[in-house]
């Protein structure tokens, strides 16, 4: 179905501005992405927005064309309006050409596949979004399984860390639990918890690590709880040559992840 909005005050545009909300993302289910390279992301890893919002006076490109013929054939909305109102959907001055409509998936921990993938990324309280969609980007490129939300963590559907995730929100598996049936569902089959640490720590160059290798990241300026550390397999440790005492969250999941990747296959 193709139709065209003119007005600001259009129902659909206000509910298009609402889900730039965490709550009324939640309430709808759904979220925005923005921009042709993130769409195709998605469609590439199987999944077509509900609705494509895109502007008149547009360059014509191919990508958009197959992508419009797509979504048509399954269903979906295809929506016309003005640059402008398409900056007040998004709240970006700069708003690309087109927007996208998705239905959140299931992020079920029980949806989740051990024996897929010999790496995984797990994030504990992690509250930065840019840092959430960067350990997905990192899991893709390490071919990861997918990244394990703990405890309360930025929105992984929010603008920015579907953006920060250059889309590999699209491309790998997201679960979302809590500490203690985390733990539950990773002692009930193979899997190694892995953490940096200062406690009672191993040099992370060298360190025995096993397949499948959950690799931990606590909170960007509390770190892991003392107890989340204790029920790791293995706590490792990496060295800090300057003034800094740490890295940042996602940088440090990403050499760790490196490191795993590099001991597996060797």
């Amino acid at each position: 179905m193709r139709k065209q909005i003119t007005g600001f005050s259009n129902p659909t545009v206000k509910y298009l501005r609402s889900l730039r909300d965490k709550k009324h993302r939640k309430r709808a289910g759904q979220f925005l992405v923005e921009g042709l390279r993130l769409l195709e992301d998605a469609r590439d890893g199987g999944r077509l927005p509900r609705k494509l919002v895109m502007a008149q006076g547009r360059e014509p490109h191919p990508l958009l064309e197959r992508l419009e013929t797509e979504v048509a054939g399954a269903g979906g909305e295809i929506i016309e309006t003005s640059p402008d109102i398409l900056t007040k959907i998004t709240g970006k001055s700069n708003a690309q050409s087109v927007v996208g409509v998705f239905d959140e998936w299931d992020t079920a921990l029980s949806q989740m596949e051990r024996d897929t993938a010999p790496i995984w990324l797990v994030a504990q309280a992690l509250r930065d979004p840019g840092n959430l969609g960067t350990m997905l980007r990192t899991g893709d490129a390490v071919g990861a399984g997918g990244l394990i939300l703990i405890d309360d963590c930025a929105d992984p559907f929010s603008a920015e860390a579907v953006r920060a995730s250059m889309g590999a929100v699209f491309t790998q598996g997201l679960a979302q639990a809590r500490w203690a049936e985390f733990v539950h569902w990773l002692r009930g089959g193979a899997g190694q918890l892995v953490a940096a640490s200062l406690r009672d720590a191993v040099p992370y160059r060298g360190a025995p690590y096993a397949s499948p290798c959950f690799i931990l990241v606590g909170n960007e300026s509390q770190g892991l709880p003392e107890s989340y550390e204790d029920e790791c397999d293995l706590r490792v440790t990496m060295p800090m040559r300057g003034r800094a005492d740490s890295l940042n969250a996602a940088v440090a999941g990403a050499v760790l992840a490196y490191e795993v990747l590099a001991s597996l296959e060797g």
